[in-house]
Order: C-alpha cells, then structure tokens, then sequence
C-alpha cells in the first residue's frame, strides 16, 4: 500500500478503447421501441436525430471494447488522465478505518466529467458533416462541455438549459456563451413543445426532460443538424468509462482494490463512468464489489420508481427506452444539484439494478451540502452539488466500517467541481435550503400514468 496522496498516469496511459459492458451482462437490457409501432429501434431509426457513430456505438451489443479515435485521444491529452487522490484528510475528519479514494474528474477545463463524452459526439458530427448540434443541460456541465466541444470542431450549437438551473447558475450559461453556444431557458416560447409546456403550465421552471423536448424538436426541424445527450443513453456511458479503466491502474498503483465504488445519479453517465469497468469483474466471478448509486431523495427513480417502458423527455418525441421511472410527467424539486433532476434512468443501469448488480442510496438535500462542506475543510476541493450525493454515500460507509471496526477501501467519483454552484452554498450556510421529501401518493400518482403508454 502506497503512502503516495495522489496517483498519476502519464498521457500514454490513457486508455485506447471504451469499455461497452453489454456483452457482459448476464440479462440484456430489452431494446428501445419505436412509440408508434412498439417495434423494436434499429439502429437506421436513430440516424434522424444522432450521428450514424453514435447510432452504432448506442445499439452495439456484441462489441466489449470500441476503439478510442485518436483525435479523441489527443483531445483528452488537455485534461486527461485525471488524479486518482487518498482521501487522507476525510478519513481523519471521520476518524474510520476506512481507506477512501477519489477519482477527481473537476480538474477537466469545464470542471466535469461531462466533456469525456462531449468531444467524442462533436467529433462524430464533424467527420460526418454536420454543421450544427442541439442538446439539454440541467446544472449546466453538459451545456458547458459540448460548448467547448463544438468550438473546438468548428459547429454551431443551442443548448436548452432548464429554466430554474439558467437563473440558479447564471455562470454555467456564461462559460457556455463565452464557447459560443446559445442558451435559452426551458420551457421556452421558440419550440412547440415548450409553448405547449408554458400554457398549461404558467410557472413551469423546467425540467431535463422538458429541455429535452425542446432540442430534440430543434434537431429534427433544422437542416444539418443532430441532436446529442448527456446521459441516460449506452454510448454517453460508454465514452465515460474512460474514468473507471483509468482508476483501476490507478488503484493498482495505490497497491489496493475497492470494496466499494460510488457514483452519483442522474441520468446515469458518472456512475456509468466509474463503476461499469469495475463491475466487468464482478460479471465473471472474479470480484465482489458493491456498486451503490446516490441519487437525491427528491428524484428517487432507482430507489422508488418502477421499471416501465417510458419517454426520455416529457413532450414524447424519444423513443421509449426500458428504464426506471418515475414517468416523464414528474417534475422534480428545485434542488441546487440540477444535473439529477431527470425522472429515469438508462436502460444498462436499470437492468443491473433489477438484478441486483448494484444498490441505490437516496440521499436528502441537507445531508449532502452538510457532506460537501465536510469534504471542502478535510480535502480543500469544493465539489458541485451531483458529486456531493456520492461523497454523502462515501461518508455513510466510512461511518458504517468504523461501526464495524473494520478497515474497507472505498471509491467514488468526484464527478466535478461547485466553484460555478456558490449560490446553493450561500443558501446552505446561511440556512435557506430545505429538503423536499416525495410521499407515496406522489409516486404513485406519477407512475400510474404509464401504463398507459404501453
């Protein structure tokens, strides 16, 4: 065991290829369906709204690795590898046995893990002739990453940012105009499904699903031009287990393994990111980590929702994807951690969870600005408010090996940085935030309607 704070690679140790765990799963997740036909999605019926890579790397079931693009590669080489850190101060702070590490994804030039998946989608579009994307944000770190993204290839770009993260954060929508991209706040009045949103509801602050809607009818409206996800789909968290293959060599180097790995959830791209190169050895039997996933008790899809065939976005043009939901009409909270106010998860992570490869944590408000604010005095790094939900998990299982006398190796993914989210912690210190808690009446009452749809 290394007594090293940090562990870094070198650029030559960036990973090659992408780690796609589909064919390692002992359950395939069931296919996407066409909402009209309830057939099953080709992967021809993507190409009308993502590039045809993306369409191939979404529906590739057979292929373990998928080969890395070199000017991907060199691309990464700005910001990758990132540290795998000791969380030295955090476990004295806890007084636990513990050993907890972190794989520190804020250092990327947008302050998150967003961008892994960011440059390989505007690549894509480039090399195929696409002068113009279109895409959601929630908290922002997506809008910002494609920004930088579509600059760097020369595209034009509109981000539909959710309405009450473009007031909460109006920095993130700086950092995407700065990069060139228009930002407008969903609902807006400039799509059908946004005016459709706005009159039935006046006050509406805006949903991932929402502004969804809103740049996916863009894409399918304006001539040359894709539509590219940040989350929830199998190609975003193929590019994000870039995280996972390098920690593993990083963890090597610590002279250690984990006993847990720890993400926080939204959609599903981070913990993605993490765990999936991690859970390929639990597959083939040749590991036992537990994977936990952190989700905010306001958004609780992995832990209340139900598995259903559902729509990505709130106004029905995705296709229906097999996922945990708690249905496309939920409206979350207002929460300050925006990048995890999404109703669903993606279909690998939901079909893991349904065999219990994985658990899910909801964790409340109030605990996790109390666990990021911990962490800022023990680590010096002020997470954002997503990546404090897995420091919250991480803090809960250090808590739990001390309790047990025993000394486990915990690791969870500091998915970025909340240099951009101050607001929220303005509002923690000085007392201002709540929790917000769903009751069963809620759950229920938002996931009846599904099975209406299929």
């Amino acid at each position: 065991m290394s007594d090293s704070k940090k562990f870094l690679l070198n650029e030559n140790d960036i990973p090659t290829a992408w780690y796609n765990i589909i064919p390692d799963m002992r359950v395939k997740p069931r296919p996407m369906i066409n909402p009209v036909t309830h057939e099953p999605l080709t992967e021809e019926d993507l190409h009308p709204l993502f590039t045809r890579e993306a369409s191939k790397q979404e529906m590739n079931t057979t292929d373990t690795w998928i080969e890395i693009p070199e000017q991907v590669r060199d691309l990464y080489k700005i910001w990758r590898p990132t540290p795998l850190v000791r969380a030295r101060g955090l476990e004295k702070a806890l007084d636990t046995p513990a050993h907890i590490y972190f794989k520190n994804e804020s250092v990327s030039p947008v302050g998150s893990h967003k961008l892994n998946s960011a440059i390989p989608q505007a690549y894509y579009a480039k090399m195929e002739g696409v002068t113009n994307l279109t895409t959601e944000t929630g908290a922002g770190q997506w809008g910002a990453a494609l920004s930088m993204a579509t600059k760097m290839m020369g595209l034009n770009l509109a981000v539909y940012m959710v309405k009450v993260s473009y007031h909460q954060k109006p920095y993130r929508r700086s950092i995407m105009q700065t990069y060139g991209a228009e930002v407008v706040a969903s609902p807006s009045m400039s799509t059908k499904a946004g005016r459709k949103i706005i009159t039935d509801h006046p006050n509406h602050q805006g949903s991932l699903g929402t502004a969804i809607s809103e740049a996916v009818e863009l894409a399918m409206s304006t001539p040359n031009c894709k539509y590219a996800l940040g989350s929830v789909l199998n190609h975003v968290s193929l590019h994000q287990t870039i995280i996972g293959l390098e920690a593993e060599k990083q963890m090597e180097m610590a002279g250690e393994y984990p006993d847990t790995v720890i993400g926080c959830f939204g959609g599903g791209s981070n913990f993605s990111g993490i765990v999936f190169p991690f859970m390929r050895h639990n597959l083939t039997g040749d590991s036992h980590i537990r994977f936990i996933a952190a989700e905010p008790s306001s958004c609780p899809k992995l832990t209340r929702g139900v598995m259903q065939y559902d729509f990505g976005d709130e106004a029905g043009y995705t296709p229906m994807i097999p996922m945990l939901t708690l249905g496309h009409d939920f409206t979350p909270a207002n929460i300050h951690a925006g990048g995890l106010r999404y109703h669903g998860a993606g279909s690998i992570v939901s079909q893991l969870k349904a065999d219990g490869m994985m658990d899910a944590v909801d964790i409340p408000q109030l605990e996790t600005f109390e666990a990021a604010t911990l962490f800022a005095r023990a680590e010096g790094l002020i997470p954002a408010p997503e990546s404090a939900h897995a420091i919250a998990a991480a803090i809960r299982e250090a808590k739990k090996a001390k309790e047990a006398g025993e000394k486990r190796v915990i690791l969870f993914n500091l998915s970025g940085h909340g240099l951009i989210d101050m607001t929220a912690y303005d509002r923690y210190l000085s007392g201002d935030l709540t929790n917000y808690e769903l009751t069963d009446e809620e759950v229920k009452a938002s996931t009846d309607s599904l099975e209406k749809i299929i």
